[in-house]
């Protein structure tokens, strides 16, 4: 008896102990559901988010790919001015930079001997001259034999091809631009002695035109044909500069497998000088049908290329949906999609970054209309 009165306090302290906590639990329990509760109804009664995006119309458009290729310069007229025979400098008139005339003296070499010479042979035809006559007056009276009018004739030949000899010396000597050009770098001096060949300068045609000499292969060189266009892009230019092709080697180099292919740029004040490394779009294949948007508009993910298609729901909300798209090239500000994307669907243009799949979005304006009035467009080129 003893024993059961002392262990009946300690069983139920236990049973209380059990009681408190179950109550606890619950209790919290109660508290949590009825948090949950209220912030469920006050995330039902706040307004759904919303972004904001400019968006454009995708618009069909006739592509055809394109290569690269590094193509370089070319002036249509272009030479290395050399002396053809050796003498001491008299007179330079080499600039470099300047533009010449065609026929303007650049070099006079030393010509004094050859004049004396001349002056000699000149005196020397004259006489010869002079005994002609006087021969073939005195061959009218039969007082001197035709021998003798014939010798005189071949001596006043001689004399005057020696003079033609001398002059042709002479204008050797005296080195004339050839055509309209540039001068190049120059290192010639009055009193200096050259050696016959000796490298005087370089000049550029100054031309209406250039050319412009790039190599593809040969698979590509067998597409191609004259009077094709091809782009060009000079360093620090985003415009390309347009040229047709003019000429196609008919070799393939052996080593490379590549074929040299010649187009001509007819505006040559907008090409780079002579010498000059560009890049070269060269078209290829047949052209396709492809759908245009702005460059802004094409995101690069994990899953592939992907825009984001503004559609209104059924409740007549507008939202923003994610497509992916097959993208090609890019021409210009723009990227061409070859599946996907159908005409006119709007995408959103700037501001797709901040888009996920079906956003509710209200539009701020027209993409094609903010680059009409010079705003400042989004710089997305990182991304291609």
């Amino acid at each position: 008896m003893s024993r059961s009165r002392v262990n009946r306090p300690r069983w139920i302290g236990s049973a209380l102990l059990l009681l408190m906590v179950v109550s606890t639990g619950a209790g919290l329990a109660t508290w949590k559901y009825a948090a949950i509760q209220d912030s469920a109804a006050a995330s039902a009664n706040q307004p759904e988010p919303m972004e904001s995006v400019m968006v454009a119309v995708a618009e069909e458009r006739e592509h055809r790919q394109t290569t690269t290729s590094i193509g370089t310069v070319l002036a249509l007229r272009s030479i290395t001015l050399r002396n053809e025979l050796a003498g001491t400098v008299r007179q330079v008139r080499l600039t470099p930079g300047q533009i010449v005339e065609a026929g303007t003296v650049l070099v006079a070499l030393d010509v004094a001997v050859e004049e004396a010479e001349l002056k000699a042979q000149k005196a020397q035809a004259a006489l010869a001259k002079t005994v002609l006559a006087r021969r073939q007056h005195l061959s009218l009276d039969l007082a001197t034999a035709q021998e003798e009018v014939d010798r005189a004739r071949a001596d006043l030949d001689v004399a005057l091809a020696q003079i033609a000899r001398t002059e042709a010396i002479i204008a050797r000597k005296t080195i004339r631009a050839p055509f309209r050009a540039k001068v190049g770098m120059a290192d010639v001096h009055p009193g200096q002695y050259l050696n016959e060949g000796t490298q005087l300068t370089t000049l550029q045609g100054v031309d209406e035109a250039a050319h412009v000499d790039f190599t593809v292969a040969q698979q590509v060189a067998a597409g191609l044909r004259e009077g094709e266009r091809v782009d060009v892009l000079a360093p620090g230019s985003s415009s390309p500069i347009q040229a047709k092709i003019v000429a196609i080697d008919a070799r393939v180099d052996p080593t490379t497998r590549n074929a040299m292919v010649r187009a001509r740029i007819d505006r040559a004040a907008e090409a780079p000088p002579p010498g000059a490394s560009v890049r070269v779009l060269v078209p290829i294949g047949t052209l396709r049908k492809a759908v245009a948007v702005p460059v802004s508009a094409l995101r690069k993910g994990p899953g592939g290329d992907q825009v984001f298609v503004i559609q209104t729901d059924q409740e007549g909300k507008t939202r923003a949906y994610a497509r992916q798209v097959e993208s090609g090239a890019m021409v210009g500000d723009e990227v061409v999609t070859y599946a996907g994307l159908n005409p006119g669907e709007r995408v959103a243009a700037s501001g797709s970054f901040k888009l996920r799949d079906g956003v509710l979005v209200a539009v701020a304006g027209d993409y094609g209309n903010r680059q009409e009035s010079g705003q400042a467009q989004p710089q997305v080129l990182s991304q291609r």
